[in-house]
């Protein structure tokens, strides 16, 4: 008797078959026993009828209970008013671990609860449901990348020194060589890798140290990070444009029946299509005054001033040259304003905020040089970085996708931790 997997039912009508999974709902009614089944790739109602299975099988019903790991066979049946359109005839039943008492019930827990079990509360189809979203969301960006020509290199997760400000940097002891840091991007050694193969992207975690408890922070988190030579800001700027309409393109195309059962609004991730509005810094700041907030021209978005911006338009937009006083050392001064770096921030629409972050690199040595001491920042653990500018410097350009936030907005999630498995935060490290 095959093994099927419960999404693949609609092969095997008519066909005995077995199932092995874990009890997801129990029902009873006089001599027909219902069964909800899970395997991981979707739910099936399971149908015992007494006297059409061994008595010590129909018995065995009585003995399970929720999250019970079992084996299940049976002839199945095409059944519209079923969990996924299919039943399971069942003629017999394989009890493989009696699960004790579940402790996530059908009733309202609170997050905090949740949390503390978030080993068990992935098995909930909501969980699932972002599980399988996310895992689209990843599969896709590889493909987009791999279509155009773009090397996987896998960056260093420990680093000598930092990349995007030192305040947020994880340390540690490396042996008997000092310290060293858990990496806040691949970046910079996604930029030797782009001297060497031209277009290259690298998809790992990354970690920031940052004392924040918004629902749009992680301490660690997934980035995807595109490097390319040759690259202007412009071009940098389609790129990341097209990476997520193509990604919201996989996941309206292959998930659906996910979506649904996160109840998304469909509408916001339908209209995400190019071209993606684009506005200055300056202009967004202006449009910040007229809606009443004094921000001063200068400071970086935080939270707030993103969802305003965003909230004027119906898909992406993308926030260009912002000043260079409150962005990184790496970004490149733009040549008719010098104040003024080439680099973008691509926000989601309702209310997510930012999504991608990038930017022209400085080709120059001598600035490079100069950014360094303006920031702060050793010389010492660089000099490999400002080889890049010795030998064979060019213009080149990049971003940063961050998964889990991009994973919110597809599933229209209220905070990113329910966007990762086992989400790390300033106040969590358990389970």
């Amino acid at each position: 008797m095959p093994v099927a997997d419960i999404a693949r039912l609609a092969d095997h009508v008519g066909q005995l078959v077995a199932i092995k999974g874990w009890v997801h709902h129990l029902r009873s009614s006089g001599k027909v026993r219902f069964m909800v089944v899970r395997d991981g790739t979707g739910l099936v109602q399971g149908v015992l009828v007494k006297g059409q299975l061994p008595e010590a099988d129909f018995a065995a019903f009585d003995r399970l209970t929720i999250e019970s790991s079992l084996t299940l066979k049976g002839k199945v049946r095409a059944e519209a008013r079923a969990p996924g359109g299919y039943e399971l005839e069942v003629t017999r039943v394989e009890p493989l671990n009696l699960a004790q008492d579940y402790p996530i019930s059908p009733k309202e827990h609170g997050v905090a609860f949740l949390m503390d079990h978030r080993h068990l509360w992935l098995r909930s189809p909501r969980q699932q449901a972002i599980l399988r979203v996310r895992d689209e969301v990843c599969r896709a960006c590889r493909d987009f990348f791999h279509d155009r020509g773009f090397i996987l290199v896998d960056t260093p997760i420990l680093t000598p020194t930092a990349c995007e400000g030192t305040t947020s940097l994880f340390e540690t002891d490396y042996l008997d060589r000092g310290k060293a840091y858990l990496s806040q991007s691949g970046q910079l050694y996604l930029e030797a890798a782009a001297m060497a193969l031209g277009r290259v992207y690298c998809f790992g975690p990354t970690f920031r140290a940052e004392k924040s408890k918004t629902r749009r922070h992680l301490t660690e988190f997934w980035m995807v990070e595109a490097e390319a030579a040759f690259y202007t800001l412009e071009d940098v700027m389609e790129l990341a444009e097209g990476l997520v309409s193509y990604v919201v393109s996989q996941v309206l195309a292959r998930h659906r029946r996910e979506l649904e059962t996160l109840e998304r609004d469909l509408a916001p991730l339908e209209a995400a299509v190019p071209p993606f509005p684009r506005i200055s810094y300056g202009e967004a700041i202006a449009r910040l005054q007229e809606m009443g907030n004094d921000m001063a021209w200068g400071e970086d978005f935080g939270g707030d001033e993103e969802t305003v911006i965003s909230q004027a338009f119906d898909r992406p937009v993308m926030v260009h040259r912002y000043p260079r006083s409150c962005k990184a050392f790496y970004m490149e001064a733009d040549p008719e304003a010098p104040e003024l770096a080439l680099c973008v921030d691509m926000l989601a629409p309702e209310g997510y905020g930012e999504i991608i972050g990038g930017s022209q690199r400085v080709a120059d040595l001598e600035t490079l040089l100069a950014r360094l001491e303006e920031h702060h920042l050793p010389r010492e653990p660089l000099e490999w970085y400002l080889d890049l500018r010795r030998f064979g410097s060019v213009p080149h350009s990049g971003f940063g996708l961050g998964i889990e936030r991009l994973v919110a907005w597809l599933c229209g999630l209220k905070h990113v931790r329910e966007a990762i498995p086992f989400p790390r935060l300033l106040d969590r490290l358990y389970p």
